[in-house]
């Protein structure tokens, strides 16, 4: 089986700083794969090359066959590559359904003068739309907030606000930046669940930047370990929990 997403070699610097140096990674259509470190060890900047923010200056990215390494992020995110990131990006004044109705942007293909005169192809479209939405806000359970503006909810709804706008792109590839920061553990024991749901029930290959070993011991099927931009473990969960330079990286104790 050839892999999804395949990561080759890559190298990032900045102004002479390596951010990541010969990074390597392999994922498999339908998979969960956590990449875990320490703070600064490079894990957002894998990231960033891979949904096309950053070129790097060696190695290929390549995404079903299919080279994006320095792809522009829009042609990235139209190949189905989503990104949800740490930091909300919602817009506040809007409500929860609207906010998950432009997470639908990639696949609007009526033309301005069919909205305009909101014609046959534009009301079929709206249904579409409004019906991939509605399966979203069922499948995330926020029935309830559905017309509730954003500015109101709290923290962890609008996380979970924020992974439905990311689902209603219909991604093939979902990135996950730290998904659980600033959850309380109700909240991450429930994202937990969600991003499992999405795993087994919608079939989204993700990848899982965390830095928090175990909240991803118990869902990712393979976890890669960055520490000063290099790789230095990957594995199963229970190999990586036993590992010496991993416990090393985390704690500075040989």
């Amino acid at each position: 089986m050839s892999d999804f997403l395949h990561v080759d070699n890559v190298a990032l610097s900045f102004a002479g700083i390596k951010a990541l140096r010969g990074v390597s990674l392999a994922v498999e259509q339908g998979t969960m794969v956590a990449i875990i470190g320490p703070n600064g060890a490079g894990k957002t900047s894998l990231f960033n090359c891979i949904s096309g923010f950053y070129k790097p200056q060696e190695g290929t990215i390549r995404f079903q066959g299919k080279e994006i390494t320095r792809q522009p992020a829009h042609h990235i995110a139209h190949l189905g590559i989503t990104r949800m990131f740490q930091n909300l990006a919602l817009f506040e004044h809007l409500t929860v359904l609207d906010n998950l109705l432009i997470g639908r942007h990639r696949h609007f293909k009526t033309r301005w003068w069919q909205d305009m005169f909101w014609l046959r192809s534009s009301k079929n479209a709206e249904v579409e739309h409004r019906r991939s939405v509605e399966e979203i806000i069922e499948f995330l359970d926020l029935e309830r907030y559905r017309h509730t503006p954003i500015g109101i909810l709290p923290y962890g709804l609008r996380k979970r606000v924020e992974l439905g706008r990311a689902l209603a792109t219909k991604p093939q590839l979902l990135l996950l930046d730290e998904p659980a920061a600033g959850l309380n553990q109700e909240e991450t024991e429930d994202l937990a669940r969600y991003l499992l749901d999405i795993k087994e029930e919608l079939h989204i290959t993700q990848i899982l930047i965390e830095h928090e070993l175990g909240f991803v011991l118990d869902l990712a099927e393979r976890i890669a370990v960055l520490d000063f931009g290099q790789k230095i473990a990957e594995g199963p969960p229970e190999e990586i929990r036993n590992n010496s330079l991993v416990k090393q990286a985390y704690t500075g104790v040989v």
